[in-house]
């Protein structure tokens, strides 16, 4: 490579090991990364995942799909970026990042989409990458607003929402943490989608299942049930400080109840107590003309979440 003492190398499937044990440790890595959550899905992306070595010593990997002559932040993952041990420096990151765009001119590579972790997950710093990559050219290509709740600030949820709570815990529901996702998925999740946007969950129930199963202490379902059936659901998808609500849904009867409203706040209240950081609900981006959907970005303002935002660059290495 052009950069003394560093190589780039394409991800093998006996890398798997030694991919997983740096993305344990890495700075700004969470379990999405794990070789076995991003291959969930292979057969719809070509992957180009790299792995940045100085001399012996793996410094980074990057989860990447290719489409012919362009490299992306995996399409298949919310968020991506360059991932880097714990104790990386400016400087070096500088290099690797020299060091891959070396190696993508050099297999024909002309555009690169970059996705990075939103910086909540990466409570350690994540912005060396930023710096550098429009240091060497890459342009801000969009940015969303992906809305969280700092968990470690006092809550902020809307009164009236509040007020609707106290009277919700009057009423007989219970809220379940259940090991299978069936009932959700088929009761509640996929009626709903279809019915109000004529579309389907990302994942499919037979892959989240699969999921669940390799990573039981990431992925959790929290369900409302209201004289044992089941009106509203939540899937969480838990890192070590920061949990992300990935999918929530309610039916008619649940919409009556708000037991979607009563659900987030329990476990806004839970993942307070239990010292999580940040309590992740999403983006709130539209195809319409303000690029945003006004009601869920005030259900998740009045649910107590702020606006971070999401960046997305291209770097065009013609």
């Amino acid at each position: 490579m052009s950069v003394k003492n560093y190589s780039v190398k394409q991800y093998q499937v006996n890398d798997s090991n030694n991919w997983n044990a740096f993305i344990s440790k890495a700075k700004n890595a969470t379990f999405l990364f794990h070789r076995e959550f991003m291959e969930y899905h292979k057969e719809r992306f070509q992957d180009f995942s790299l792995l940045i070595f100085e001399q012996e010593k793996l410094l980074a990997v990057i989860p990447a799909n290719r489409v012919g002559d362009t490299m992306y932040s995996h399409q298949g993952l919310t968020y991506g970026g360059i991932v880097y041990s714990p104790k990386i420096t400016g400087e070096k990151v500088a290099a690797i990042i020299d060091s891959l765009l070396a190696y993508l001119k050099e297999k024909g590579i002309q555009f690169f989409y970059f996705k990075p972790i939103p910086s909540f997950y990466a409570y350690g710093g994540n912005h060396e990458i930023d710096f550098f990559l429009i240091k060497k050219g890459a342009l801000l290509d969009k940015k969303e607003m992906n809305m969280a709740i700092n968990l470690a600030m006092p809550l902020t949820i809307s009164k009236s929402k509040l007020k609707h709570f106290r009277k919700i815990e009057d009423l007989d529901l219970e809220i379940v943490e259940e090991d299978q996702l069936d009932s959700f998925w088929k009761l509640v999740l996929e009626p709903r989608l279809k019915e109000k946007y004529d579309a389907k969950p990302v994942h499919t129930l037979q892959e989240i299942t699969k999921l669940k199963e390799k990573f039981p202490n990431n992925i959790k379902q929290f369900s409302v049930y209201c004289n044992d059936e089941i009106i509203a659901g939540i899937t969480i998808f838990e890192t070590d400080k920061v949990v992300k609500s990935q999918y929530g849904a309610t039916t008619k009867k649940g919409e009556e109840l708000r037991a979607l409203d009563f659900l987030f706040i329990n476990l806004i209240k839970k993942y307070k107590r239990e010292d999580k950081l940040f309590f992740d609900m999403g983006i709130v981006n539209d195809s319409n003309e303000k690029g945003y959907h006004a009601g869920l970005l005030k259900q998740k303002e009045e649910l107590g979440c702020s606006v971070y935002s999401q960046d997305f660059y291209k770097m065009n290495l013609i």
